[in-house]
C-alpha cells in the first residue's frame, strides 16, 4: 500500500509540471507561505529568558515543550521530536551529542540572538534532509548600515539575572554585528513552592517500599548536600557576523556563534550536565543574475560542534561509583543552490551535503573509561533536490523532489552499517478565490534515517540501540483555508500523517529497544487575529493531534503513540502601542492527557489553564522598562509527559514527572542607542 502512494505521488507531481510549463504568468503573485507559521521579533518580544523552546511554546499552539531544566528544553511538533524535526540556524544544521536531549538542537541558539523563527509544517520542505514533521528555521539578528547598539539587563524570580549587549554598524559595502550575553538562574519553584531538590526529595519518599536495594538506588537519585542549594544554569553566548558587499550583485556573509552552558541541572534525570559548549561558523555566498539560468546562485559551507559530559557527580549515587557520560559531535555541511525563471516558472535545483560524527564513553572517578556509549560513529548525506513554482492567474502550484544517499557507519569494525536511498516529492496548491480569501492542499513525502543513538546506543554494557532499523516515511496530506474578516483574518488547516516504519521505544525489551512500527498522527490547527482599533488587537490558536501505532510494540498491547500533547489553546489581548505603552496578557491551556503510551512510561496528566501577562513602557525615546508576571496564579502543573525513551528517574511505579515553574516575576531594563 505503501508504494502504491508513493507512486501515486510522483506521477501527480510530474502530470502536474507538464500541464504548467504551457501556462502563462498570471496577474497575482500569489504567496508561497500559507503553509509556514512565522513567530516574529523574538529577541524584542521574548526576554525573559534564553530558552527558545519555552518562547515557542507559549506564542504557538502546534508547539509542545519537553520540560527537563530550567534551560535547553526540547520542542515537539505535531506529536513529533528529535530528529523528526529538522531544526537549522541561518541554514547550519547542529545536533545535540547528548542521547538524553538535554541539549537539543534549539537549545545552542538564545533569545536575544534570534529575529525570527519559520516554522514550515509537513514534508514540505525539499532543500534540508531528513524534514518530517516540520523543518524550523532559525533566523538571527542581521547587521545594518546604521550604527546602533542595543544593551539589555534583565532580573527575575529565583535569583535569574541576565546582560546582554548587541552592537551593529557599517558603510555601504561592509557591516558587521556583535551580540553577547550572560545569565544564570536559580532552580525554579514549581506552584507548590518545591525546588528541583524538594520535587526529587518528594518522589523519592513517595517510591520508598522498604526494600533495601530499590531504596538505595532510588535515593542515589537526590542532590548531595553541597549542591543542594547551586543554581541550575550559568550561560554565555556571543553571535559575530560581517557581511560584505563584493559588488551590487554578490555578497560574502560570515558568522560565528558560541554558546557556553556550565552545571546545568535536570533534576527528573539522573545526570546533569557538567558543561555544553557549540560553535556554528557559517560562511554564505550570493551571486545574483549571472544569467538566463541563473536569477541567484546560492553556496553555504558550515561546521557545527558540540562538547557535552554529563555526570551523576552532584548526586548521592556518586557517593557509590562516579560515573560520567562523554560526549561530541561535529557536522560539516554545504549546500549549493541556484535559482532561475522561465515564463510562469520560478525553478530552484540544488545540492545538499553534510557528515555528522557523534563519539561518547562512560568514564568513572578521575576520568577512568569504562566503555563505549556511542562508537563513533559517521552519518553522511548527499542529497540532490529541485523545486518548481509555477504562477497561473489565482493560483500557484509548488512542486519538489529529492533524493537522498545516506550512509551510517560506527567507528567499530564488529557493528553493521547502514546504507539509506529515498526519493521523496510533494505537490502544494494554493488558490484566490478572492482578495481575501484562498485555499490550499498538499500531498508530500519525506523520510529520515535512524540515528546514531537509535542504531548503536549503549549503557551499562547492553545494546540498548537497534542496528538494523528501517527507515522513517511520512506520507501527509494537509488542506486548509485562509480568509480576511473585516479587520481580522482566520486560518485553519486539518492534516493526516500516515508514517511508515516510524522508531518507537520498547520499555519491554532489555535490548535493542528501539523498535520499527507503523503508524498515524491526524489533527488540525485554528488560528486567528483580530484588530479592534489602533491600539487594541487580539489573537488566538487551537491545535488538535491524535496519534496510533498500527499495532502494538513487541511484548504490549496498546496502540497510543507517545508525546501527542491534547486539545492545546493559546490566546492573547495587546494593547498600546509599541513606541509608547505596551500591555499584554496571554493565557495558555491544554486539555488532560487521556490518550497516552502507559506501557513505555506516559502517564495520566490533569489539564491545566496558565496566565501570563506583560507590561512595557518607553520612559525616554531610547530607554525601556518591562515588567511581567508569568503563571500569575501560582498553578502546579506539569505540561511534558514521561516516555521512556529518555532516562528519567524512576522508582518502580510511575516516571518522575517534571512541574513547569510556579509564579515567575522579571523586569528587564532596554536601552537603544
Amino acid at each position: 500500500m505503501r508504494y502504491k502512494t508513493q507512486g501515486i505521488l510522483l506521477s501527480i507531481v510530474c502530470a502536474t509540471s507538464l500541464f504548467g510549463a504551457e501556462a502563462q504568468l498570471g496577474s497575482i503573485d500569489v504567496e508561497g507561505t500559507v503553509d509556514t507559521e512565522v513567530v516574529q521579533d523574538i529577541h524584542g518580544d521574548e526576554i525573559k529568558s534564553a530558552d527558545l523552546a519555552e518562547a515557542l511554546f507559549k506564542q504557538s499552539p502546534s508547539v509542545s515543550i519537553v520540560r527537563r531544566s530550567g534551560i535547553a528544553n526540547d520542542i515537539i511538533v505535531r506529536g513529533q521530536k528529535k530528529d523528526n524535526i529538522n531544526v537549522t540556524i541561518d541554514g547550519a544544521k547542529i545536533y545535540g551529542a547528548c542521547p538524553n536531549r538535554m541539549d537539543p538542537p534549539i537549545s545552542h541558539v538564545l533569545t536575544n540572538n534570534v529575529d525570527y523563527v519559520q516554522i514550515d509544517e509537513g514534508p514540505f520542505d525539499v532543500e534540508d534532509f531528513g524534514v518530517l514533521s516540520a523543518d524550523v528555521k532559525i533566523k538571527t539578528l542581521k547587521p545594518e548600515k546604521r550604527f546602533h547598539g542595543d544593551l539589555n539587563l534583565g532580573f527575575g524570580s529565583w535569583n535569574y539575572k541576565k546582560a546582554a549587549l548587541m552592537l551593529s554598524g557599517g558603510i555601504d559595502t561592509v557591516r558587521f554585528l556583535l551580540s553577547t550575553s550572560a545569565e544564570q538562574g536559580g532552580q525554579y519553584e514549581d506552584g507548590d513552592g518545591n525546588t528541583f531538590v524538594q520535587q526529587i526529595d518528594n518522589y523519592i519518599a513517595d517510591n520508598l517500599n522498604g526494600n533495601m536495594m530499590h531504596d538505595k538506588k532510588l535515593k542515589g537519585n537526590a542532590f548531595l548536600p553541597q549542591y543542594q542549594n547551586m543554581d541550575a544554569f550559568t550561560k554565555k553566548t556571543l553571535l559575530a557576523k560581517l557581511f560584505w558587499d563584493i559588488t551590487d550583485t554578490q555578497q560574502l556573509r560570515l558568522s560565528y556563534t558560541a554558546n557556553r552552558s556550565d552545571d546545568v541541572l535536570y533534576p527528573s534525570t539522573p545526570m546533569d550536565a557538567l558543561y555544553d559548549d557549540s560553535d556554528i561558523y557559517n560562511i554564505e555566498y550570493t551571486a545574483k543574475d549571472l544569467g538566463t539560468y541563473s536569477k541567484q546562485l546560492d553556496l553555504q559551507l558550515y561546521r557545527s560542534k558540540v562538547d557535552h559530559p554529563m555526570s551523576n557527580q552532584y548526586r548521592k549515587a556518586s557517593n557509590m561509583m562516579v560515573m560520567k557520560n562523554w560526549l561530541t559531535t561535529q557536522t560539516d555541511g554545504a549546500k549549493l543552490k541556484n535559482r532561475f525563471d522561465v515564463q510562469n516558472h520560478e525553478i530552484t535545483l540544488g545540492i545538499d551535503y553534510s557528515l555528522r560524527n557523534w563519539d561518547g564513553a562512560y568514564y568513572g572517578k578521575n576520568d577512568v573509561y569504562k566503555g563505549i556509549s556511542i562508537p563513533d560513529v559517521d552519518t553522511k548525506n548527499i542529497g540532490f533536490f529541485a523545486e518548481d513554482r509555477i504562477h497561473f492567474d489565482k493560483t500557484e502550484v509548488k512542486l519538489g523532489l529529492r533524493y537522498d544517499d545516506t550512509s551510517v557507519k560506527p567507528g567499530l569494525g564488529d557493528l553493521r552499517s547502514n546504507d539509506y536511498n529515498a526519493l521523496n516529492g510533494n505537490l502544494f496548491v494554493t488558490y484566490h478565490l478572492d482578495d481575501q480569501t484562498k485555499i490550499y492542499g498538499g500531498v508530500g513525502r519525506s523520510s529520515r534515517v535512524p540515528d546514531a543513538r537509535e542504531l548503536y546506543f549503549r549503557k551499562k554494557g547492553k545494546a540498548i540501540g537497534t542496528d538494523d532499523l528501517k527507515m522513517v516515511t511520512n506520507t501527509e496530506f494537509d488542506l486548509g483555508m485562509e480568509t480576511v474578516i473585516g479587520n481580522g483574518i482566520v486560518k485553519g488547516k486539518v492534516f493526516y500523517s500516515d508514517l511508515g516504519d516510524f522508531i518507537f521505544y520498547n520499555a519491554n525489551k532489555m535490548q535493542n529497544r528501539f523498535e520499527n512500527m507503523d503508524a498515524s498522527i491526524y489533527g488540525f490547527e485554528l488560528s486567528g487575529s483580530y484588530l479592534f482599533s489602533d491600539i487594541l488587537y487580539a489573537d488566538a490558536g487551537i491545535a488538535y493531534q491524535r496519534g496510533r501505532k498500527d499495532h502494538p510494540l513487541s511484548g504490549q498491547n496498546g496502540t497510543n503513540m507517545p508525546e501527542i500533547e491534547p486539545l492545546k489553546f493559546t490566546a492573547s489581548v495587546n494593547y498600546g502601542t509599541e513606541e509608547d505603552f505596551m500591555l499584554r496578557a496571554e493565557m495558555v491551556a491544554a486539555a488532560g492527557w487521556n490518550d497516552y503510551d502507559a506501557e513505555n512510561g506516559e502517564q495520566e496528566l490533569p489539564g491545566y489553564a496558565v496566565f501570563n501577562v506583560k507590561a512595557s513602557k518607553h520612559l525616554t525615546k531610547n530607554f525601556e522598562i518591562t515588567l511581567g508576571v508569568d503563571n500569575l496564579f501560582d498553578k502546579t502543573y506539569a505540561v511534558s509527559n514521561t516516555y521512556e525513551d529518555l532516562t528519567l528517574v524512576s522508582g518502580g511505579g510511575p516516571v518522575m514527572l517534571m512541574n513547569e515553574p510556579g509564579r515567575y516575576i522579571y523586569t528587564n531594563l532596554r536601552y537603544k542607542f
